[in-house]
């Protein structure tokens, strides 16, 4: 997320959507809170069941927030690798969601 090599930026936007629909709209609604909690565990044990981790730096193979500019063959890993993430994701959150 912001090329920091952190938390996978897929799986923050899936978290996003998650707390988007399930979210409480009211500070006191702690069911709608738990609930969210929970299906957001839910969608983090499965894709962390599908590809190991969370962490983009572990998903991709190096470093993103240690460059300061990505060669070719960076942008080729990327892209390489990324789709599948997003499409796991996606997948995840259609049977969730």
């Amino acid at each position: 997320m912001g090329r920091t090599g952190e938390t996978c930026g897929t799986v923050t936007g899936a978290l996003m959507i998650i707390g988007l629909k399930y979210g409480a709209a009211d500070l006191n609604d702690t069911a709608s809170k738990a609930k969210t909690y929970e299906i957001a565990k839910e969608f983090l044990r499965k894709f962390k069941e599908m590809n190991n981790t969370l962490t983009c730096r572990e998903l991709i193979g190096f470093d993103i927030g240690l460059k300061e500019k990505l060669s070719t063959d960076d942008w080729d890993i990327i892209l390489k690798k990324c789709p599948k993430y997003i499409t796991d994701a996606s997948v995840i959150l259609e049977g969730i969601v």
